[in-house]
């Protein structure tokens, strides 16, 4: 009896301590926890249109081409042929290069632009088609995406041009190649003074590698580009069919070039402003009223995963600052620096911001069954503010709130080389949960506080949400 007594009171005692211990750990947890976005929950959405298809988690943008893309005109019916299949995986935009004839014709990518209008439907500068195809086959391209409510975003270069004629110029006392008034199209006919130097200022924020240099405060260069109803921006979006732009190198302009498209043509605008200071791209997608890619999630992404240390993903990025004006991404055309693809795929898929998949690494270099169950699980459970639940070198555990009754997320990155296991706070209580990434086989239940033991696999990830 007395032994048995004892047994007793040990065991309340050890029952006081632990739950004390469990009280200290939950407080301590707590304070270290922090509350990233502040705003009303609704995930990124791209603008409506007849086109647009909506996923709880606001959906996922395909940059459809690489740099040197294969030459000889079958570009777009390529892309074409992926529509389907990205359809039924939830990408609901896709981003095509430059679509008109530029300076080297079937061979040229596109940013160095010519004729704003041969979509590949004149014989001019060696070739009728350009590197990607016809305007008949990129008519069918923009048709087939729409069918499937795919929006279509064009790449447009409006800092700079090239393959014009020598004219004498008497701003520079010398010839320039400045003569565009011999393009097929017979539209946006340019000469010296619709370009730097002219009569109205030396120059603007930026050339680029020696191009001719627009002036966008020529008003042939705004009547063409933005207000006339036969010039680019309206021609591109009310014949061709776009749906949206990205602005090519708009740090050689002011933001008031990208303010003015946008307030006259509409539609979706995203900026490459080549920059890893949030404070400058936060300016600058106000400034211009539009999206903007987010350069410091992606040089931040490079030294947190192949630095070794995930405490630097608590530090500023433009999808912290202002959600719904930042597009994130791994790689692009121009630059792949992060070799730790799939941990970066599972940040910029899991957290805020519109993510964008590069073509190569979905269609040849990475494993596609896991980028799609990625983009599955950012259409459905990727919802609500972002809270940062814990981070060290080797591990960055963040909770998605959720938003209008879905549940959200939580999402474990492990760097290390070995499994880990860490207790979190979760909004779900006496819930079972479950990894949507299959790569652990636990369904834990979650307590009455909401608190919950998770894990996730070594130089990999886990991503929980409610079993249902």
């Amino acid at each position: 009896m007395k032994y048995l007594k004892l047994v007793i009171v040990a065991f309340l005692f050890f029952s006081c301590q632990t739950e004390e211990d469990t009280i200290q750990k939950e407080e301590a947890f707590n304070q270290t926890i922090v509350q990233v976005t502040k705003h009303k929950g609704k995930s990124f959405q791209l603008p409506t249109t007849k086109f647009a298809k909506s996923t709880p988690g606001g959906g996922v943008l395909m940059q459809a081409f690489y740099w040197d893309v294969p030459a000889g005109g079958a570009w777009w019916n390529t892309v074409k042929s992926k529509i389907d299949a990205w359809s039924n995986v939830g990408i609901n935009a896709i981003w095509l290069p430059p679509a008109t004839k530029a300076q080297n014709g079937a061979f040229s990518m596109g940013y160095d632009p010519y004729d704003y209008f041969d979509f590949g439907e004149f014989n001019q500068n060696g070739s009728i088609e350009t590197r990607f195809g016809s305007k008949t086959e990129l008519l069918s391209l923009i048709n087939k995406a729409h069918s499937k409510n795919i929006q279509v975003f064009a790449d447009i270069v409006l800092n700079h041009n090239s393959g014009g004629q020598l004219e004498y110029n008497n701003y520079t006392n010398s010839n320039t190649w400045t003569d565009f008034i011999n393009v097929a199209s017979g539209k946006f006919l340019r000469t010296k003074e619709d370009f730097h130097p002219n009569n109205i200022h030396a120059n603007d924020w930026g050339s680029f590698g020696g191009f001719p240099d627009l002036c966008h405060d020529v008003q042939n260069v705004k009547d063409w580009l933005w207000l006339r109803t036969d010039g680019v921006g309206k021609y591109y979006k009310n014949v061709i069919g776009f749906d949206g732009w990205r602005f090519d190198y708009v740090k050689g302009f002011s933001p008031s070039v990208i303010h003015n498209w946008n307030a006259n043509i509409g539609g979706f605008s995203v900026g490459e402003y080549w920059d890893s200071n949030v404070d400058t791209l936060n300016w600058w997608a106000n400034s211009a009223n539009s999206n903007v890619f987010d350069f410091a999630c992606y040089y931040k992404m490079n030294d947190a995963f192949d630095g070794n240390n995930l405490n630097i993903l608590n530090e500023d990025m433009m999808w912290k600052r202002n959600p719904f004006k930042a597009v994130t991404f791994v790689t692009n055309h121009d630059t792949d620096i992060i070799w730790k693809k799939m941990l970066a795929y599972a940040y910029i898929l899991t957290h805020e911001g519109y993510p964008t998949i590069f073509y190569k690494d979905y269609e040849v270099w990475l494993n596609k069954g896991k980028l799609n169950n990625l983009i599955w699980i950012h259409n459905n459970k990727a919802t609500g503010t972002t809270s940062i639940l814990y981070t060290d070198n080797d591990e960055y555990i963040a909770r998605r709130n959720g938003y209008n009754g879905n549940p959200g997320l939580v999402v474990y990155l492990n760097n290390s080389n070995s499994w880990k296991e860490r207790w979190i706070p979760t909004n779900w209580y006496n819930t079972q949960i479950k990894d949507f990434t299959g790569n652990s086989n636990w369904y834990p239940v979650t307590q009455s506080g909401g608190w919950v033991k998770i894990q996730s696999p070594p130089s990999s990830y886990s991503i929980w949400s409610v079993n249902m």
